[in-house]
């Protein structure tokens, strides 16, 4: 598993993790903090990314935990 942090677009905190499983699946858990107050978790899957590199990998996990925080287009 690969950590992973960071901040959501509508500045709420989250902390989580990914891993690469069989044929390009990814799996990523989150959790969301404002303030340090507990707002919720959040997990998620992205398909196909079997030839990204770990920094692209990254990039993607993160946008697609704020999609899913933010309700947010893309």
């Amino acid at each position: 598993m690969t950590a992973v942090s960071g901040k959501t677009s509508n500045a709420v905190s989250y902390e989580g993790n990914y891993e690469l499983g069989t044929r390009g699946r990814v799996v990523w858990t989150a959790t969301f903090r404002k303030g340090g107050d507990f707002c919720g978790m959040r997990n998620g899957q992205l398909e196909q990314m079997q030839d990204a590199s770990p920094a692209d990998l990254d990039v993607a996990v993160k946008a697609a935990i704020d999609q899913r925080w933010t309700g947010g287009g893309g």
